[in-house]
Order: C-alpha cells, then sequence, then structure tokens
C-alpha cells in the first residue's frame, strides 16, 4: 500500500454539515461505495479515506450522482498513517465512523498472511488509537461469518465458537477482540460489530457495482467477467464437499441490503455504550452450482465452467443465522439470490471494463 506523509485536499471540503458527520474508512470498495450512497440518501455527512489499493477515486462521482449529494471529503490515504488520519480527524467534526478499509479475500491471504495481519489488525488499532485522541467513541465495524470457520451445519448464530480457518478471518477475529476488550475497559465507547458472509450484487442503476483490481476471489464478480468476455471461464474449487451436489453451499448478501443493515446499525449506535455482534445474512445457502444456474438465466445464456481442486480456507458450508438482529432492530434482507445476479449482471454489461472505459492493464502476480 501507498504511504503518504502529508494531508492531501480534500474534495468537497467545506460542504454544509448534516445532522451526523460519519468517516468511512474504504469508502470506495465494493461495500463501502454503496454505503456512502445510502448514507447519504438518509441525510448523513460523509468522509471517505481510501488508498485506492483494490478500488478507484472514480467511483465518487457515480456516488454522488446516484445520491443527487456530495460526498463531503475524500481524502487518498493509508489508514496506517496516523499523522495523515490524525489531520482528517483535526479537520472535521466526526461523530462515527464505519471501518471497511481491509484485506478481504480468504483464500489469497493464506499466501500473504503477514500483509493481512498488519492491514486490517494494524489498520484497525491505528483508527482506534486516532480515534481515541479525538474523542470518538462510536464504530460499526464490518466484520466477516468466516470467523466461524469450518464448523459444520448451519444455520450458525452469533454464539457460535469461533474458529477461523484463513488469516483473514483470523484478522478480523483479533479485530474483535481488541474491540472488545476496549469496551470492557472504557465505558464511553460503542461498538456494533456486523458479521455477514459473502456480499453480492450491485446498485440496481448499473452504476456502482464489484470492480476488483485483479482476479476476483469471490464468485459473482468472476461469473460476471466470464459472461461478459474477460475471462475463459469459471473454475470451481472442488465438487467433492459433503454438500447435496459436492460444490461449497454459502449465505449470499445482497450489497444493497447489506449497506441497509450499516445504516441501520449507525442509527442505534445511540442505544447502550458497550460492544454487541450481530450475524447479517439470509439464512439460506446457495452452492456454487446454484449461482451459476441461476447467474446462466440472468444473462441468458450459459457460462462455461471447469471443476479444480479445493482452495485452501474454503469450508463445505457456511450460512449465518440473522435472527438476533432482526430482533433488535427489525432488519431483515428483503432481496434473493436472483436479485444479485441481476444486478451483477447489469453492471458488468454496462461497464464491461469496471470504472474504466478502457481495458485494465496486464494482471501482475501477487
Amino acid at each position: 500500500m501507498a504511504r503518504r506523509n502529508q494531508l492531501p485536499t480534500a474534495r468537497g471540503a467545506g460542504s454544509p454539515w448534516a445532522p451526523s458527520t460519519v468517516l468511512v474508512t474504504g469508502g470506495a470498495g465494493f461495500i463501502g461505495s454503496h454505503t456512502c450512497v445510502e448514507l447519504l440518501d438518509h441525510g448523513y455527512e460523509v468522509i471517505v479515506v481510501d488508498d485506492y489499493s483494490n478500488s478507484t477515486p472514480q467511483v465518487f462521482a457515480r456516488v454522488e450522482r446516484i445520491a443527487g449529494r456530495f460526498v463531503g471529503a475524500v481524502y487518498e490515504l493509508d489508514i496506517r498513517d496516523r499523522h495523515a488520519l490524525s489531520a482528517v480527524f483535526d479537520r472535521h467534526s466526526v461523530d462515527a465512523v464505519v471501518h471497511f478499509a481491509a484485506h478481504k479475500a480468504g483464500g489469497l491471504s493464506t499466501r500473504m498472511p503477514v500483509e493481512y495481519y498488519d492491514t486490517n489488525v494494524g489498520g484497525t488499532t491505528a483508527l482506534l488509537r486516532t480515534m481515541h485522541e479525538h474523542g470518538v467513541h462510536r464504530l460499526v465495524y464490518p466484520s466477516t461469518c468466516w470467523v466461524y470457520g469450518d464448523v459444520g451445519g448451519g444455520p450458525l448464530d452469533e454464539s457460535t465458537p469461533a474458529r477461523p480457518g484463513t488469516p483473514y478471518a483470523s484478522s478480523k477475529w483479533i479485530c474483535e477482540q481488541i474491540l472488545a476488550d476496549i469496551c470492557r475497559r472504557h465505558s464511553e465507547y460503542t461498538v456494533l460489530c456486523l458479521r455477514y458472509p459473502v456480499p453480492a450484487g450491485a446498485h440496481p442503476s448499473g452504476l456502482l457495482g464489484e470492480d476488483p483490481r485483479h482476479t476476483p476471489e469471490t464468485l459473482l464478480p468472476y461469473l460476471t467477467q466470464v459472461a461478459v468476455g474477460r475471462r475463459e471461464k469459471l473454475s470451481v474449487h472442488g465438487d467433492d464437499y459433503p454438500t447435496r451436489d459436492g460444490t461449497g453451499i454459502r449465505d449470499y448478501l445482497h450489497v444493497m441490503d447489506a449497506v441497509e443493515a450499516h445504516r441501520v446499525a449507525l442509527d442505534h449506535l445511540a442505544d447502550a455504550p458497550g460492544m454487541r455482534v450481530y450475524n447479517l445474512g439470509a439464512g439460506r445457502g446457495s452452492s456454487v452450482l446454484d449461482v451459476i444456474d441461476t447467474f446462466s438465466r440472468a444473462c441468458g445464456r450459459p457460462v462455461p465452467y471447469d471443476v479444480g481442486p479445493r482452495r485452501p480456507g474454503d469450508v463445505a458450508e457456511l450460512v449465518a443465522d440473522a435472527t438476533a438482529v432482526k430482533r433488535a432492530w427489525g432488519w431483515r434482507p428483503t432481496r434473493d439470490l436472483a436479485d444479485m445476479c441481476r444486478d451483477a449482471w447489469r453492471f458488468q454489461r454496462l461497464n464491461p471494463h469496471g470504472y474504466t472505459d478502457s481495458a485494465r492493464p496486464p494482471e501482475t502476480k501477487e
């Protein structure tokens, strides 16, 4: 990740303040950019920091076009650079933080564990220290159901013991433990931790979607790139799991449902101090072959695939029980797998090369 020693000039700094100001780390990314739209739509002032290691600043013109409002300010920085991050807090009166900035690919993390711990854990502790120094004590922390690991069966609720199986999942679990410890020792903190399974889909406008800079690590963006002609075929990672068709089963969550949950979490930060953990998800799983079939119907043609070996860190089944968050906040997902496939395909079809009109440069190996 590139580091910066000086605070860059903010886009839109000085624009009118909304009732509450939220800092979104990683706000140019897949879920982060959709969250910016959701927060702008609901009257929040949004400040963004992102290093663009897996995103692009071009996304903000689209965010603002959808929302009909400007993002308050955007800074290009690595959150581990505490000098630059502190300057953002000096400049803006931040009320709460939604912390997306992280590496997120489980398989890749098995090959790059040190970088994952440095970025995910080191970035989180740098953010927490900066928040503490500036008197900001409210945080929404997006975590992952991958902290449960290979426990078998499901759906899994929040009481399921954590058994993270990859450095990515371990880094998220470590951050959860750090946050829980801080909340035990400092009563002024409120942290809402949201564990969700596989986010998918895109904004229904087709303007925002998932646009990984390298080879996609998750199923749906890989499928869309095959369907649009950017890749020859999909490789299914194993068909010998103890599931109904031999392929892995996952609980998929539409990105629009996910960002609604983050906005609802912000609305509930004032409920009580301390840390609370909630699963997000539909509570039902789809196999890899289910997703391929559903997406093929969405794009109107079969998507070619072959079957390869299992991927390190993958599990047979991961499905979340989101009963607790429904009981606490009334939130539940309203979109299904067909909606995710339709919206993801619309984004890819309208943006065959993602957020740029020209082909991306050749990929380099990680």
